[in-house]
């Protein structure tokens, strides 16, 4: 057999057990709306929870702001790394942008939460360290996590009795001890107890890192995130942000103190080695930051929604307000064929299944975008 065919044979094994996966071509129109195979559904697979991406109007005021489409503040390249000449004024204003939304802490810009997370922790954490980690945070930890020369465990799901207990057991053996968390997770939007891992920083000497990819935009004090919502932002060391879900941009960037914005600079090998974002990409996201901060009355809508659409579902097992909502159904044949009958409602939802969640709770994930009309949770109860 050669090594195609254990490729092949491999794909097969994956379509046998109903869990393969390949690219659709899906065309984003405006309302939350998208265009598959021809036809156009609600979008409730996208990430785009304030209606950001969507935003025709929004997008004609940016460009409005440059008369001459030649100004380099509109290039679509930077052509070299940040620490060569890639480094555009747009780097300084959108960084700057975000240190006053986050009390004048030090904020640093990455290609993508991705790179963020496979390059901060492997920056930071070193042989005679140790990484707790919420067992469900995102692959992009666990790559990050494995990248590095510190031992690393998982701690169950939100269960910081059981991660108290791991520290108690085991923390005076490390230099130091970084506790890693989503604040809202992605798959049942679900919430970590910030003010409480906070309190464990403090008793054990930890130093706290939060992804909220998944959070800022939708909650907090000008979408903060869920931290500042808690008012514990300031006591995270690392608090990691991105622009792709409901910024509706490109890029990540990670809230730290000054020491540690440099450290990395000098030392996070995805920081270094990639090239910059494309200046009129940093300007999108400084400018939809600043609008971003006056949609109070969209967040709310989307929580609205989402507490609505848990109703609906009957779901007691992910309380909240956030707006992801996951329908459960089980196997995953089953939710594949269950995405296919929402399709056919005019509801375009799709199967997230093994190993993306655990075998046997393939589910349809529901994300909520604030460009949907109230009126969307009643066509889902339609098609239930």
């Amino acid at each position: 057999m050669t090594w195609l065919d254990e490729l092949a044979a491999d794909t097969a094994a994956l379509t046998e057990a109903g869990r393969v996966r390949f690219l659709r071509e899906i065309t984003p129109l405006p309302g939350a709306r998208a265009m598959l195979d021809g036809k156009i559904y609600l979008n409730f697979s996208s990430n785009d929870y304030m209606g950001i991406a969507g935003d025709a109007e929004l997008r004609r005021c940016f460009y409005e702001q440059y008369p001459d489409c030649s100004t380099p503040e509109l290039a679509q390249s930077s052509a070299s790394s940040r620490l060569l000449t890639g480094n555009t004024p747009a780097y300084t204003r959108l960084e700057e942008t975000l240190s006053k939304l986050y009390n004048n802490r030090a904020a640093l810009v990455f290609n993508s939460g991705y790179h963020a997370n496979i390059g901060i922790l492997p920056a930071l954490a070193h042989s005679g360290d140790l990484i707790l980690s919420d067992k469900l945070n995102h692959a992009s930890i666990i790559d990050g996590m494995r990248l590095c020369d510190a031992e690393f465990r998982r701690y169950p799901h939100l269960d910081l009795e059981q991660l108290e207990k791991q520290l108690a057991a085991r923390r005076a053996a490390f230099r130091r001890v970084f506790l890693v968390t989503e604040s809202v997770f992605s798959m049942d939007g679900d919430a970590a107890d910030l003010a409480r891992l906070v309190e464990l920083k403090k008793k054990y000497d930890c130093i706290l890192v939060v992804d909220e990819a998944h959070s800022v935009g939708v909650r907090g004090p000008q979408g903060t995130g869920l931290a500042a919502e808690l008012d514990v932002a300031d006591e995270i060391d690392v608090l990691i942000g991105t622009f792709g879900k409901a910024f509706g941009s490109t890029g990540a960037y990670a809230i730290m103190a000054p020491e540690v914005k440099q450290f990395l600079v000098n030392h996070m090998r995805p920081f270094i080695f990639t090239t910059g974002l494309p200046p009129v990409i940093l300007n999108w996201s400084r400018f939809v930051l600043e609008h971003c901060a006056e949609m109070d009355a969209k967040r709310a809508k989307l929580r609205r929604m989402g507490q609505l659409l848990r109703e609906l579902f009957g779901d007691a097992t992910t309380p909240g307000d956030s707006q992801i909502v996951p329908c459960r159904v089980g196997e995953d044949a089953d939710a594949v064929a269950a995405a296919e009958r929402f399709r056919n409602h005019g509801i375009l939802v799709f199967a997230i299944r093994p190993p993306t969640v655990p075998a046997h709770t393939a589910r349809l994930r529901f994300s909520l975008s604030a460009a949907l009309e109230e009126s969307a949770i009643e066509q889902i109860r339609e098609a239930l």
